[in-house]
C-alpha cells in the first residue's frame, strides 16, 4: 500500500509536454489582456487622428490687446447708482371683444411692425351679426330712397286712370238715380228700387272723391315728416351696422406700435375677454401679448433723498451693464418722479439711453454714473480704444472687429472716432479686449479659433 502511494506521487511530478511549443491553447485570461491592449492602441490612434482632422477646422489667428485712450469725463462722476433696464413704453395688447383664440402668429422675442396681425379670434358669431345689421340698413336705405323720389310716373298714370273710371261710374249712377226718381214719381218702380239707385250713386261719388285725393297725393309725394322718419330709421340701422362691423374687425388683433414681443400670454383655444381678468388657470385672459420698442430704453433708479440734490434735469450719465461689463452707453435723465417714496426714502429717476443696441434687455441690472454738469470743473476727452488697422473690418458700410471670447470670435460693431498711428480710435471698446488681427477674410461670428503661439 505505501509503495502504490509513492508511485502516484512520482506520476504527478511529470511534465506535460502537450503545453510546450504552442502545442495547446493559452488560458482565457491571457487572451483578454491581449485583445484589450490592441483595442486601447486602436482607440488612441483614432483620437489622435480626430484631433488632427478637427483641429485644422479652427483657423489660427493673431490677437492684440485693445488699449483704452481717454475717458468720458475726468473726475466728473458725482453719483453712482444701480437700477434696472426698462422699456420706456411697455404695451399690454388686449382684446376689445370676448372670444376664443383661433390663431396666434408671434413668439416671445419676435419683432413686429405697427398694424401687423398678431392674434385672430373666432369670428363666426360676429360675422353673422354684421350681416344681419347690414340687411336692416339696406332695407331702411331703400325705404328712404322710395320716399325721397316720390311716386313713379307709371303709378301717377295708374292713379289718374282709376280716378277717371270712378268719375264715369259716378256720372252713370247719377243719371240712373234721376231716371229712378221719375219712374218712382210715375209709380212705375218701387221705393226699394229708388233707394238702391240712391245708394249706388252715393257710393260711386265717394269712391271718385277718394281716388281724386289719392291722385293728388301721388303727384305731391310723401310728407316731409315721413321722409324725416325714414331718414332717422336709416341712420339708426347704419349705426347698428357700423357697431357690428367694429366688433367683427376687433376679432383681428394688431400690433399698435412697432416693437419686440416681450410676453405671449394667450394660446390657441384660450378665451380672452375685453373685461378685467385675473388670468387664473382655466379662466379668460385679459391680454394676449406684451410688446415694447427696444430702441426706446431707460434705466429705472431709486435715488436716496440724501443724494437727490446732486442731480438735475437732463443730467448726463454713463450706463454699464452687469451682463456686459465691457460695454458702456451714454444717457441723460429723462424723468424725475414728482413724488418721493416715503417708505424707501427715495425718489425714482429714469435715465434715457441715447445709443441703445441689441445687447440691452429689459430687467437687466445696470450701473449709472452721473456726470458733473459744470464744464469748468470737468475736462472732457474723446472716449475709445485703440485697435490696429488689420483688425478693423468693413461690410456694407458697417465697421466691426472680432474679439476673442471663450475660444471663439465675437463680432463687435464699432464707430471710428479718429485715425491713430498704426490704427484707429474706436468706440464700443473699453480697452483690454483681445482683438483679432491677422485672420482669414471669411472669419465668422461665433467661429472657433486657435490663437497663434498657444497650444
Amino acid at each position: 500500500m505505501p509503495t502504490d502511494t509513492k508511485h502516484d506521487d512520482l506520476q504527478n511530478l511529470r511534465i506535460d509536454h502537450s503545453m510546450r511549443d504552442g502545442g495547446g491553447e493559452p488560458p482565457a485570461w491571457s487572451r483578454r489582456i491581449i485583445m484589450g491592449g490592441i483595442g486601447l492602441i486602436v482607440l488612441l490612434g483614432l483620437i489622435a487622428l480626430a484631433y488632427r482632422l478637427f483641429a485644422t477646422d479652427a483657423p489660427e489667428v493673431e490677437v492684440v490687446r485693445a488699449t483704452a485712450e481717454g475717458s468720458d469725463v475726468t473726475g466728473a462722476t458725482i453719483l453712482s447708482a444701480t437700477g434696472y433696464v426698462v422699456a420706456h413704453h411697455k404695451i399690454n395688447v388686449n382684446s376689445k371683444v370676448t372670444g376664443r383664440v383661433a390663431w396666434i402668429g408671434v413668439e416671445k422675442g419676435d419683432k413686429v411692425k405697427e398694424g401687423q396681425v398678431v392674434v385672430r379670434l373666432e369670428d363666426q358669431e360676429f360675422r353673422a351679426l354684421y350681416e344681419q345689421s347690414r340687411g336692416g340698413y339696406e332695407s331702411a336705405k331703400a325705404r328712404l330712397a322710395e320716399m325721397e323720389h316720390g311716386s313713379r310716373p307709371e303709378e301717377i298714370q295708374q292713379s289718374e286712370h282709376n280716378l277717371s273710371e270712378a268719375r264715369a261710374t259716378a256720372a252713370n249712377d247719377k243719371i240712373n238715380l234721376e231716371r229712378m226718381r221719375n219712374l218712382f214719381a210715375q209709380g212705375v218702380v218701387s221705393k226699394q228700387a229708388l233707394d238702391d239707385a240712391t245708394a249706388r250713386n252715393d257710393s260711386s261719388q265717394q269712391r271718385a272723391n277718394s281716388l281724386e285725393q289719392m291722385f293728388r297725393m301721388s303727384k305731391i309725394g310723401p310728407r316731409s315728416e315721413q321722409i324725416a322718419r325714414a331718414r332717422a330709421d336709416m341712420l339708426q340701422a347704419q349705426g347698428q351696422m357700423d357697431y357690428a362691423k367694429a366688433q367683427l374687425d376687433a376679432t383681428t388683433i394688431k400690433a399698435p406700435v412697432s416693437g419686440t414681443i416681450l410676453e405671449r400670454t394667450a394660446e390657441k383655444g384660450e378665451l380672452v375677454t375685453a373685461q378685467f381678468a385675473s388670468g387664473a388657470e382655466g379662466g379668460p385672459r385679459g391680454s394676449v401679448v406684451a410688446l415694447a420698442d427696444l430702441n426706446d430704453i431707460q434705466v429705472e433708479l431709486d435715488i436716496a433723498q440724501d443724494d437727490f440734490a446732486k442731480l438735475g434735469p437732463k443730467q448726463e450719465a454713463t450706463v454699464t451693464l452687469d451682463a456686459f461689463k465691457d460695454r458702456s452707453y451714454k444717457g441723460a435723465i429723462a424723468e424725475i418722479s414728482p413724488e418721493a417714496n416715503r417708505q424707501k426714502a427715495t425718489v425714482q429717476v429714469k435715465v434715457q439711453i441715447t445709443n441703445p443696441d441689441s445687447y440691452l434687455r429689459p430687467e437687466m441690472n445696470a450701473t449709472v454714473q452721473f456726470l458733473a454738469s459744470d464744464s469748468k470743473a470737468v475736462t472732457r476727452k474723446q472716449v475709445g480704444a485703440f485697435v490696429p488697422t488689420q483688425s478693423l473690418r468693413d461690410k456694407d458700410g458697417t465697421k466691426f472687429v472680432f474679439i476673442v471670447f471663450n475660444g471663439r470670435t465675437l463680432r463687435r460693431e464699432v464707430h471710428v472716432l479718429g485715425p491713430r498711428s498704426g490704427g484707429y480710435l474706436v468706440d464700443s471698446l473699453v480697452g483690454g479686449e483681445s482683438v483679432v488681427t491677422n485672420a482669414p477674410p471669411d472669419l465668422k461670428d461665433g467661429q472657433k479659433i486657435r490663437i497663434k503661439g498657444q497650444s
